[in-house]
Formats: C-alpha cells, structure tokens, sequence
C-alpha cells in the first residue's frame, strides 16, 4: 500500500510573507481605514476566507508589516550608535540605513508615515509612539554632539534640523521605486552633500 504524501508545510511561511507584501501595498496605496480583507485577498489573487488561514484580522498584518520594519530599521539604527562613530560619522550612517530601509520596505514606511499618528490610539499599536521616542533621541543627541563638537554649527536649531532632516529623509517612502537607476546608498550619499553643506562648520 503507498505511503500518503505529507502536506507541505514548508510553503506555508513564504506565502505568509508574499501576503504581507501585498497586505502592504495595498495599505500604502488605498490607506488602512480603506482597505479591507477582501480587497487584499482580490490583490492576492484569493478568497477572502483563505486569508482568515493566515492572519485573523487586516490589523494583525498591519501590525505584523510594522514590527518587521521597525525592527529591521533598529537592528541597523542600534549598530551605528553602538560603534560610537563621530557626530558626522553618525549622521551619514543614520541616513544611509534610513534610505536602505525605504528600500527593503518602501510600503511599510509610506504606512507609518501615513497612518502612525492616527494608529498609536490603539493600544496594540502603542509601539509606534515608543520607536517614535527612540527615533528622536538618536537623532537629536547625534546632532547635539556634533555641537558641542563644534562639527556643526553652533548656531544649528538641533530640533529644527532634526524635524527637517527627518521629513525629507522618509519622504521619500512616497518616489523611491526598488531596482530604480540609483541604489539607496547612492541616493543617501547625494542627499548628505546637500544637508552637510548647509550644516558643517564653514572652513
């Protein structure tokens, strides 16, 4: 008598993640309140009942695309800060990661970008407000130290530049395209020269 086939389960994560991607874009494209289970599954290229197979709810993958961003990004963000590079250093290593995770995750940024001020309300999301308060005291004690280091500015309004070098950094989550004429680190290396022109000390 022939032995039965076992299911092949190994399939199973990957599809997980292609959903996630298309989850994602989906969320990036029509907004969170917008998108439903069923007009992911239509983009899936599936039954909305299949969906409920993998995830029990459109917020468990939004949160499932989240966290994986985030902690991608700080798995990158904790190398810099933990070599103890100089300010300026530390800065160029901060965007350089920014740009290389729009890359690998460009939807799940336009995501956050959109969404976060209106998701952090739910408690399930709380984690949002709290990389929020890490981004920013990363940002702003780099910028402070190339102060006192005399690197930057003196006169530099830290949060101000902060503010501004982070806007223009993510924004780009809304024209960045993987696979596009230029690499992230490229595009990083370009828009530093322009940032570090207007914030270095004048020699």
């Amino acid at each position: 008598m022939p032995t039965k086939k076992k299911p092949q389960v190994t399939a199973a994560p990957e599809r997980r993640r292609e959903l996630l991607v298309t989850a994602a874009e989906v969320f990036a494209e029509q907004g969170y309140n917008a998108t439903t289970v069923r007009k992911i599954a239509d983009h899936a290229g599936m039954l909305a009942g299949s969906l409920y197979y993998h995830f029990d709810s459109k917020e468990s993958m939004l949160e499932e695309i989240l966290r994986t961003f985030l902690d991608e990004l700080w798995a990158g963000y904790d190398a810099v800060l933990e070599a103890e590079s100089g300010p300026r250093e530390t800065l160029e290593a901060l965007v350089t990661e920014s740009f290389r995770e729009i890359d690998r995750h460009r939807a799940a940024v336009a995501i956050y970008q959109k969404e976060s001020r209106q998701l952090v309300a739910q408690e399930r999301f709380a984690f949002l407000a709290e990389s929020q308060r890490r981004f920013e005291k990363a940002w702003l004690s780099t910028l402070e130290r190339g102060v006192a280091a005399r690197v930057f500015r003196a006169d530099l309004d830290v949060r101000l530049t902060y503010r501004f070098v982070r806007d223009t950094v993510w924004v780009a989550a809304s024209w960045y395209r993987p696979g596009g004429q230029h690499s992230p680190e490229e595009i990083a290396r370009q828009y530093l020269s322009m940032v570090l022109d207007g914030i270095a000390v004048r020699t």
